[in-house]
Formats: C-alpha cells, sequence, structure tokens
C-alpha cells in the first residue's frame, strides 16, 4: 500500500478513536447483557439505558490516585502497562475493515497496512502484549502479582501454541498469510454448482475443527471466564494488577477490553469472511459497497464479543490443572492431527486427484480417525487405594483432603465432647 503520509495519519487517528469509544460501549453491553442473564437490569441510572456509566468509570480511573508501592521496581512497574497498551493498539494495523474505496481522490483499502504476512504480524503482536502482564507480576514485588504473571506466561505459551497451529489450516486453504487477500478468497461459491446462490466460502464451515480450537484458544489468550487464572479473585486477590490503581490499572482494563476485540476481529478475518456481507444481503447489489464493509465486520465482531460475554455470565472458572491439560493434551495434539489432514487434502486437490474413490477414501480415514481420537484410547479409572485405617488430615501439619479409597474417622472419634453428659429427669442436682 501506497498511501500518502496525510492518508495514514487520518487512518491512525480514525482507527485510535473507535477502539476507545468501542471498548466504552463493550464495558455497558457486557454489563447490560450480564444483567439480562441473571435478571438484573444492569446500568440504568446515569444516562439514557446507562449508558454514561462506563465513560463515569473512566473518568474516575483517570482522575484516581495513581498509588505505586515502596518496594517495586519504578521503572519495570511504569513501562508494563505501556507494553500491554501498545500491543493492544498496534494488533490492529493489519485487520481490514472494508475493500478498496476512494478518499480524497486516492485509491485505498479501509484498512491501515496490509502486508504479505499480516497473520504472523498478529501473533507476534500479541505475544509481545504478554511481556506486560509478566513485568507487572515481576517488579510488583508481590507474591500474588508474581503468581499472576507466571500464569499469564503459562497461559500465553499453551494456547498461542493452539492458536497458532489453528490458523495454519488457514494459510494452507487461501494460500496466503494476507489478511486482505484472506478475506477475499472466501468470496469464492460454495457449492460446486453452475448456479450461484449466493453462499460463500467462509473457513469456520469447512475449517470448523480449526475455528473450534481458534475460539477456545482466543478465550484462554484474554484471559477471560473461565479461564481468567491469572485475575483469580478467590486465589490471587487480582493478580499481575493487584498493586496497580488510577491510570496504570486503566491502560490495563483498556487493554483487556481491546484484546477481547481483537481475537474477535482475527475470527472474524480469517473465519467468517471479514467485511463481507452477510448471506443472502450479499446478493444485493447495493450492499456490496465497500463502504458499508466496517458495517458488516463490526456486527460479526460484537458476535464474537457476546460469546465472551455469554462464557463469563454462564461458567464457572477451570482448576489450574484442567486448564493446562485441555491446552497441552487436548488442542495442540487434535491441531496437529487436523494440519496433516488438510495438508494432504489440498495436496490432493492441486493435483486434480480429490475425486471418486479418493475422494471417498478420504472421507472415510478422517470419520475413523475423529472416532479413534473420541473413543479409542481413554484412560482407565484409577483403582482406589487399599484401606489402611482412619485417615489423618493433618499428619503432615496441614489439613490435606483424602485421597480415593481413605476414610476419615467419624467426627465423634475425633473432637472430644464438651456436652454435660444429660441427667434423667427427677435426678437431684
Amino acid at each position: 500500500m501506497n498511501d500518502p503520509w496525510w492518508l495514514v495519519l487520518i487512518k491512525v487517528v480514525v482507527l485510535f478513536v473507535v477502539l476507545l469509544v468501542w471498548t466504552i460501549f463493550n464495558v455497558w453491553y457486557e454489563r447490560r447483557l450480564v444483567g439480562k442473564m441473571q435478571h438484573r437490569l444492569g446500568p440504568i441510572m446515569n444516562g439514557p439505558l446507562g449508558l454514561g456509566q462506563a465513560l463515569a468509570d473512566g473518568m474516575k480511573l483517570l482522575i484516581k490516585e495513581d498509588f505505586m508501592p515502596s518496594m517495586v521496581d519504578r521503572v519495570l512497574f511504569t513501562v508494563a502497562p505501556m507494553i500491554a497498551g501498545t500491543a493492544a493498539f498496534t494488533a490492529w494495523a493489519v485487520i481490514p475493515f472494508g475493500g478498496e474505496v476512494e478518499m480524497f481522490g486516492v485509491k485505498t483499502y479501509l484498512q491501515l497496512t496490509d502486508l504479505p504476512v499480516g497473520v504472523l504480524v498478529l501473533l507476534a503482536v500479541t505475544s509481545v502484549g504478554i511481556y506486560g502482564f509478566v513485568l507487572a507480576g515481576w517488579s510488583s514485588n508481590s507474591p500474588y502479582s508474581l503468581l499472576g504473571g507466571l500464569r499469564s506466561s503459562a497461559q500465553m505459551i499453551s494456547y498461542e501454541i493452539a492458536m497458532g497451529l489453528s490458523l495454519v489450516a488457514v494459510f494452507l486453504y487461501a494460500g496466503s498469510m494476507s489478511t486482505h487477500d484472506i478475506v477475499e478468497a472466501q468470496r469464492t461459491p460454495l457449492l460446486p454448482f453452475n448456479v450461484d446462490i449466493g453462499l460463500q466460502t467462509w473457513y469456520w464451515l469447512l475449517l470448523l475443527p480449526s475455528f473450534v480450537i481458534y475460539v477456545i484458544a482466543m478465550v484462554g489468550e484474554t484471559n477471560r471466564a473461565p479461564f481468567d487464572l491469572p485475575e483469580a479473585e478467590s486465589e490471587l486477590v487480582s493478580g499481575y494488577i493487584t498493586e496497580y490503581s488510577g491510570f496504570r490499572y486503566a491502560v490495563y482494563f483498556l487493554a483487556e477490553y481491546i484484546n477481547m476485540a481483537t481475537v474477535s476481529a482475527i475470527a472474524t478475518t480469517l473465519f467468517v469472511g471479514g467485511y463481507l456481507p452477510i448471506w443472502p444481503l450479499n446478493l444485493i447489489e447495493p450492499l456490496n459497497n465497500p463502504w458499508l464493509g466496517p458495517i458488516f465486520f463490526v456486527i460479526k465482531v460484537q458476535l464474537f464479543i457476546s460469546l465472551f460475554v455469554w462464557l463469563r455470565g454462564t461458567l464457572p472458572r477451570f482448576r489450574y490443572d484442567q486448564f493446562m491439560k485441555l491446552g497441552w493434551k487436548g488442542l495442540i495434539p487434535i491441531s496437529l492431527a487436523w494440519i496433516i489432514v488438510i495438508a494432504t487434502v489440498s495436496a490432493l486437490r492441486q493435483e486434480n486427484l480429490l475425486q471418486g474413490p479418493i475422494l471417498w477414501g478420504s472421507i472415510i480415514l478422517i470419520a475413523l480417525a475423529i472416532a479413534a481420537i473420541m473413543f479409542v484410547g481413554e484412560k482407565p479409572e484409577p483403582e482406589p487405594a487399599p484401606d489402611t485405617g482412619p485417615f489423618d488430615a493433618f499428619a503432615g501439619g496441614y489439613p490435606v483432603p483424602p485421597m480415593p479409597g481413605q476414610v476419615l474417622p467419624e467426627l465423634q472419634d475425633v473432637i472430644p465432647s464438651t456436652a454435660e453428659p444429660q441427667r434423667p429427669v427427677g435426678e437431684e442436682q
């Protein structure tokens, strides 16, 4: 893209303002939607429908005392939120909002910049953002913050791998890593017939396993419920942001909501057609105007954000070992197997061999592989430990729960009775 500098500046300012306003709206939207799910009203007092509540909260954070504990690393404590906020904004540089338009006599895309490896840039920027959370935990000089930062880094490593592997199938099928080219590749008709009914090749259907893996990974990547373990209130107070307040806390708050919109925008771009009109609206010629692309794009992204809110309002928090097991033993092996399948199918399709017996044989092999993954090789239930007598929960000095097969002693055998024995009625005192 060879846009003049003034046009690039206009795009940067518009993108910055849109993200700030969108974040304020999403804070209000989440409160209202969770309120509906829990049979509450949500914010209703400040402004029409409570729209002023999120704006008031933002102003409060800006003017609130920016407190810094005395034992923190002052440089890293200040740099950490800057890294998180910068990474959150930078990721939107390669996300397309629309097709080619004419602005002030210059033909350009409704996109800040388009790169041949745009998706790799997205993955790189989102990976760098984790330094903002790790440094916050390290510099706060607090055990709660340190544990939150370590959890956040482990969470990123686990789910960044699954997320990257889920996108490989999109690269193989689209033949490009440019975000604009991937969206345009989804314009092709879905049905291989001469009669075109407007259905487009959106990759969420063709690459359904990749789409499901990405959706799970993007929730884990953004530290949102039910994967909000780095900020678990019941265990770590607030995790890596325990010691933050005022403007620094506001930057983390802003980065979290922008990251939620970022991963939703990536899912929209790579799997749900990006700025392309929704069927059957794409059959109406005036709606194929590239200036309407941002409207369709925002609607799709907002639906993904609604999914985030829905998960927060319905699911409890995972246990940490369950969370790690899901990533390393579930998502990553399935992603690797699916990439092998997609690479094989793509090679057969390029050689025009994916037809007749080969096509049906491939479908049968894939079905058998899925059945084997789902039903074969399950771990047997562990045998209960032999009963070795009453279990002492305080043997090591700390209370621990019993293992399978161990039985707690009866309460009357452990706790001495302090009540006076009951005397028969009529007995002299």
